[in-house]
């Protein structure tokens, strides 16, 4: 019987079951957000002087630690509709101003609204901001040649579009206007100015979790012209032809009726 029992235990061992391997921990739920706005139309007409677009978001799947402890940050930009741009460098020469040099831009944004949770030096590597157009000293305008500058001027003209995109106010780039209003729900306040560019506008949320980009959302908005403006611009689209010889005809009249008012004896 002794020499029996041990095959006999042998085979037990050969058909129990044999441990599970122990899991691996699942990977970690990726963080997801969703935004909308405060409206999708805004309307211009004569007496416009400004507006306020506020983002809202809600972010899901986040950590609650780093919730906590502010690692989390968002950048809201709104871009204007993008156009060609020609930049001209001016100089007086014998009391007259004459263009010296220019460069074109293809699709420039026509305006650039950002505001971000902190400075976004302090959110993201500078090579990150460069890739995704964050911030205005980080965009990067494309030149279909290079024809009429050398191309180490490129960049003198680049800036300063960015300066005159400042200076009018269609560049803004402001620091801390997101806030948190709950652990998960998050807004954005956009300060628009009076000469809103018309047209399709995109507004960009995007994350980032400790400097880490995460993803963005998009949504469209739309400036659009409203009373006599409207349908004069219409107009103009629609009937270019006739548009112009009505205005001609009316700079024409206008300038008899004047000469006939001040018209001295």
């Amino acid at each position: 019987m002794r020499g029996l029992r041990a095959p006999f235990l042998a085979g037990l061992l050969a058909l129990a079951p044999l441990p599970a391997p122990a899991q691996e921990n699942p990977a970690p739920i990726a963080e997801t957000f969703e935004i909308g706005l405060s409206t999708e139309t805004i309307s211009v007409g004569t007496n416009f002087g400004g507006s306020r677009l506020v983002v809202f978001g809600a972010l899901d799947n986040a950590d609650q630690r780093l919730l906590r402890q502010g690692r989390y940050d968002i950048v809201v930009i709104l871009e204007g509709p993008r156009r060609d741009v020609v930049v001209r460098e001016k100089e007086r020469t014998l009391g007259l101003w004459i263009n010296r040099a220019a460069e074109r831009f293809n699709a420039v944004p026509s305006s650039y609204a950002l505001v971000a949770t902190r400075p976004l030096r302090d959110i993201a590597p500078a090579v990150t901001l460069r890739q995704l157009d964050i911030g205005i000293e980080n965009l990067e305008f494309e030149a279909p040649s290079l024809r009429t500058v050398r191309p180490e001027r490129k960049a003198e003209f680049s800036d300063a579009l960015k300066r005159l995109g400042e200076r009018g106010g269609l560049f803004t780039q402001v620091t801390g206007d997101i806030e948190f209003v709950s652990a998960t729900l998050f807004r954005a306040n956009l300060q628009l100015p009076p000469d809103l560019p018309v047209g399709r506008h995109v507004a960009r949320a995007i994350l980032f979790r400790e400097g880490v980009f995460v993803r963005e959302r998009s949504e469209d908005l739309w400036v659009v012209k409203t009373g006599i403006e409207s349908q004069i611009s219409r107009f103009a689209a629609t009937s270019g032809l006739l548009y112009g010889l009505l205005a001609v005809a009316v700079a024409v009249f206008t300038g008899w009726f004047g000469r006939l008012v001040f018209k001295r004896d």
